[in-house]
């Protein structure tokens, strides 16, 4: 099981942080740059438990879906992701957020398996840490970007 541990510090108030988290305007904004598609049956634009999200990605020469619900979901300190189904063995993603003088820092604990198939199991273990890093810290900046600025408003 790999494993990862990001601190990003937002200048923005813990509530308006949280909400761009569990936005999918925002989530789908994120993943425009790559070849994956995001879908979600979400009743509003924000995320809430229970709620579940889908993303298809094209990976090792094959389609991968990965379906999350929001298992857990404490506004404005804690949201979690775990997956219900989908190409890994396992995935959890806990969102936590921290109140500061001067913003709010936002610590992603991600923890995952490699891909079920064989090609998807050895080329996981060399690519999947790197890829969700990456994802995680270019989502983390397109909440930056609407967080400190007034782009929040055509959201939120």
């Amino acid at each position: 099981m790999g494993a990862i541990h990001l601190t990003t510090f937002i200048a923005a108030p813990i509530e308006r942080v949280f909400d761009l988290t569990r936005n999918l305007a925002v989530y789908k904004y994120s993943f425009n740059s790559r070849q994956e598609k995001f879908s979600s049956p979400a009743g509003s634009n924000l995320l809430t438990k229970d709620e579940t999200i889908s993303i298809l990605v094209k990976h090792f020469g094959k389609e991968r879906l990965l379906t999350l619900k929001v298992t857990s979901l404490n506004k404005p300190t804690i949201l979690i992701e775990e997956e219900i189904k989908g190409d890994l063995t396992a995935y959890k993603h806990e969102h936590h957020f921290k109140p500061i003088d001067n913003g709010t820092i936002v610590i992603d604990l991600i923890e995952f398996g490699n891909p079920k198939d064989i090609v998807g199991r050895y080329l996981g273990k060399l690519y999947l840490k790197n890829y969700l890093e990456e994802l995680t810290r270019k989502r983390n900046e397109v909440i930056r970007s609407y967080a400190e600025t007034e782009k929040w408003r055509a959201v939120l």
